[in-house]
């Protein structure tokens, strides 16, 4: 079994945050404080800690895309995605890079897609068809 990571991050609102995190990614809440939140990310700890610093991220070209060097985000099954992407779509969420499949027919193969939260933090959630391929090089 997969221990859970945990990961801190930078937020300009809490409350904000709260609502986007538990309602558009259907994440559970955690301990909380008026400084910082928990978060259930698929199994794993999130943690949001208020700041008013700038969130802005640099970008690498991968697969002709402006990926955001600064990111998160989790690898689901090929049905979580496709649900996931279906949901974000019904909800008018903006994308950051669209939902595809990138590296097609290649080594590592994967449907991919980022978003941004309310705070600017970028998140991609990624499928492989097979798991071999997340480490394959």
């Amino acid at each position: 079994m997969i221990r859970p990571f945990h990961l801190a991050f930078p937020v300009k609102d809490l409350n904000v945050t709260k609502k986007w995190y538990a309602e558009i990614l259907g994440c559970s809440i955690g301990r909380e404080s008026n400084e910082w939140i928990d978060f259930n990310f698929y199994g794993h700890q999130i943690v949001a800690h208020l700041s008013n610093k700038d969130s802005s991220y640099l970008t690498n070209n991968v697969d002709n895309k402006n990926v955001p060097i600064r990111h998160f985000g989790v690898i689901l099954t090929v049905s979580q995605w496709k649900a996931l992407t279906r949901k974000l779509k019904k909800l008018n969420v903006e994308f950051l890079i669209h939902p595809y499949k990138r590296f097609k027919n290649k080594k590592g193969e994967q449907y991919t897609l980022f978003i941004k939260d309310p705070s600017g933090n970028a998140l991609e959630f990624k499928a492989f068809k097979n798991n071999y391929m997340i480490f394959e090089n």
